[in-house]
């Protein structure tokens, strides 16, 4: 099998195209033209100039918004280079959490674009490799668990952001001495608890949160092994090897969803799905709670990515993109500044090439509250240099699905005139519309037919 730039915009710009039969003036063409501004990431610009120009559809504008797309939106600079470093969402923040040789902390607010400093980590914490996820606990409490790396540590920190009053009052406060700072993990009898064996290597370690009651914590480190940390009795429940021939290295980690459902769905059945791709393994994993059992299928991985690690990646819906990464390649060492998209239903690969501003890795991705924004965060250029740099990108750019049903909406209101509220019904409507053009475009040829509204 070959990697090849696959037409998942077929349903965006068949939608789009067929909007320009149907606009009467030059100012309804600008106003349809704007949906462009998604398509420029979703396929390589020779195939969607060449289908574009092939309709002859205002061939000027359509080159400046192309023009436009060439560059991810910047917004402000991280307060410090950073690279090999955690991120993990909470609310309206992207709580970042050290890095190589950096041990400082921050809030980046994605509604204000401001940072604000939260801790740092003890003077005696040494950051290289580890790995930090967010739990609630039973009080509904926010707390963020950092843990491994190559020189092994476990700590906690009880997070109240730092853009509400609540933490202007905790610093006056003895009540919350032990909030936003890095505390030993400890177990409800106040013992330490360090999370990794002996002999375990948890430098490059990877761990998602799972489990019907958000308890289990899944950790996958070199060289090949996966294991399960159950958070409430603050004990290991299962070691596992991996059933793969090659080594992993900052995997790719994350949950997925099965059958169109979504992860807290599928807790109702103590089953946890998870994917994982490092090199040229790819594997989905399945965790029975009941019977504490693991099962395995492998994935196709592309060529292209094969020799990459140290790569971004961020979940939405049905699609893993990967940011950037780093390799050898014929004894180089070289950097990428191209996306790859990962769709998880149809087990294939779609390549953007050159898209980032510059080859990029060890940074991170994280999708935002809204789901609407991809952030790129930080990392290491192809020069070694540690980059101040924070991108972000519209997520629909990546996962057309968010945008197509988002515009059909906005099309059947402006062209129905609608003035009234909405009602539960339109989504249904919209979605077996939206299904019946999917299912149209899949087994026609691109440009056969037109697209019309919904007579309703």
């Amino acid at each position: 099998m070959f990697c090849t730039f696959v037409n998942e915009i077929n349903l965006l710009t068949k939608v789009v195209i067929s909007l320009f039969s149907l606009q009467k003036t030059k100012k309804d063409i600008n106003s349809t033209l704007n949906l462009f501004l998604c398509i420029k990431n979703l396929c390589s610009n020779n195939l969607l100039s060449r289908n574009v120009f092939s309709k002859g559809l205002y061939p000027p504008l359509f080159k400046k918004v192309k023009n436009y797309l060439k560059k991810f939106g910047n917004i402000n600079e991280l307060p410090t280079p950073l690279s090999s470093f955690q991120c993990v969402l909470h609310k309206h923040e992207i709580l970042i959490c050290g890095g190589y040789k950096q041990t400082v902390c921050y809030s980046y607010h994605t509604l204000k674009n401001k940072y604000k400093f939260i801790c740092e980590y003890p003077s005696d914490v040494q950051l290289c490799g580890n790995c930090v996820v967010k739990f609630v606990d039973n009080n509904n409490q926010t707390t963020l668990l950092s843990f491994g790396g190559r020189y092994k540590h476990t700590l906690v920190m009880k997070y109240v952001s730092v853009w509400s009053k609540i933490s202007n009052i905790s610093r006056k406060s003895n009540e919350f001495n032990n909030y936003n700072k890095w505390i030993p993990f400890t177990d409800n009898n106040n013992n330490p608890i360090i999370i990794g064996r002996n002999n375990d290597n948890y430098y490059e370690v990877r761990a998602v949160i799972g489990g019907s009651n958000n308890n289990l914590l899944f950790i996958t480190y070199y060289p090949k092994d996966i294991s399960v940390f159950n958070l409430n009795t603050f004990q290991f429940i299962k070691h596992y090897s991996l059933p793969i021939i090659n080594y992993i290295e900052y995997p790719c980690f994350v949950l997925k969803s099965k059958n169109g459902q979504e992860q807290e769905v599928m807790k109702t059945n103590k089953l946890n799905y998870m994917l994982l791709f490092c090199y040229n393994t790819g594997l989905s994993i399945e965790y029975d709670e009941d019977k504490n059992t693991f099962q395995f299928h492998q994935l196709y991985v592309c060529n292209d990515i094969t020799l990459l690690n140290k790569c971004a990646y961020v979940r939405i819906n049905d699609i893993i993109l990967f940011f950037g990464g780093c390799g050898l390649s014929n004894n180089k060492f070289v950097v990428s500044k191209s996306v790859r998209k990962y769709s998880i239903a149809e087990n294939k690969w779609t390549i953007f090439e050159n898209i980032l501003h510059s080859p990029l890795y060890n940074c991170v991705a994280i999708l935002s509250e809204e789901s609407n924004y991809i952030h790129i965060i930080g990392g290491t250029n192809d020069k070694k240099i540690t980059m101040l740099a924070h991108m972000k990108t519209k997520a629909y750019v990546w996962d057309p699905s968010l945008l197509e049903i988002k515009f059909i909406i906005q099309y059947w209101i402006q062209t129905s005139k609608i003035k009234l509220g909405w009602i539960e019904d339109f989504d249904k409507i919209i979605m077996q519309y939206y299904n019946e053009i999917k299912f149209n475009i899949r087994y026609n040829q691109f440009f056969d037919e037109e697209i019309c509204p919904l007579q309703i």
